[in-house]
């Protein structure tokens, strides 16, 4: 991977994983656009969501801060009840992690029109959600800690792991369950975007983990320079776009979301 390569991948990450469109599909869409080998490009991809996160982290530190002083006051507060519900939502993203990495990591070798059927589903999604979910959204108590229950918070997780398919955005299909179990979505993106900390940090922490016992290599066929400038692309691009795409997401209409992505998937069809 050459190293204008790792920084026009990492710019495309920063400005499209805020968005319902799927970061990792857009990533694979844009590598075989501009020929780079596959060779190392998971690592890569782990190495650019890492920097969004900690985008994540900056942008939401008010809020993120505000969370841990009140689970560390260790009693049931609004902070700890909010934590615990993340948890609660990371548990099948974590088992899809342990028991199918391999299968997960055989997904970003696959071919384009795979991740065209990817963005069909997210768009399918996005429109459920957002016109013909109106009719049968699962109705959600007003008292309801924090907007969202732990029941809600667990599927919300389970479409996180099935995000994992390149194609699929994540925020898309949390956002967009979400909706259809009864949680606001003002309520939604906020969680959407809080939840995938930990799987995200947990993976990237256990990676260097790896490499630093020298069980596995990170980062082969990439190198260091592409890694350092995909990453630094990708966290200063997300950091200029994550308010900017927050806000859009709660007010704009899911349904042109749904649209791009059936476009892009239909170019994927007609040209690959």
């Amino acid at each position: 991977m050459e190293w204008w390569q790792a920084f026009l991948l990492g710019i495309v990450q920063g400005l499209t994983e805020f968005l319902p469109v799927s970061s990792s599909g857009h990533l694979m869409i844009f590598k075989e656009l501009l020929g780079v080998d596959a060779e190392g490009f998971l690592d890569f991809t782990i190495t650019v969501h890492f920097a969004t996160v900690l985008a994540t982290l900056v942008v939401f530190w008010g809020v993120i801060w505000k969370l841990l002083k009140g689970f560390f006051k260790f009693k049931y507060n609004d902070e700890t009840d909010y934590i615990c519900k993340i948890l609660v939502s990371c548990i099948p993203v974590a088992l899809v992690g342990f028991l199918f990495k391999d299968q997960v990591e055989a997904l970003f070798s696959g071919s384009l029109k795979q991740v065209a059927g990817g963005l069909c589903i997210t768009a399918a999604l996005l429109w459920i959600s957002d016109s013909a979910g109106k009719r049968f959204r699962v109705p959600v108590a007003k008292d309801q800690r924090n907007g969202i229950s732990y029941w809600q918070a667990f599927v919300v997780g389970i479409a996180q792991a099935f995000a994992v398919v390149p194609g699929v955005s994540r925020s898309g299909s949390t956002i967009a369950t979400g909706l259809l179990t009864g949680v606001k979505r003002e309520s939604m993106a906020q969680f959407s975007f809080l939840m995938v900390l930990i799987p995200i940090i947990g993976e990237q922490g256990l990676d260097l983990l790896k490499v630093a016992v020298g069980s596995e290599s990170f980062g082969g066929g990439v190198g260091s320079l592409p890694l350092v400038l995909g990453f630094v692309a990708a966290f200063f691009s997300g950091l200029f776009a994550c308010k900017v795409m927050i806000a859009l997401v709660k007010k704009a209409k899911l349904l042109w979301f749904a649209l791009y992505c059936l476009l892009v998937a239909s170019l994927i069809f007609f040209l690959a």
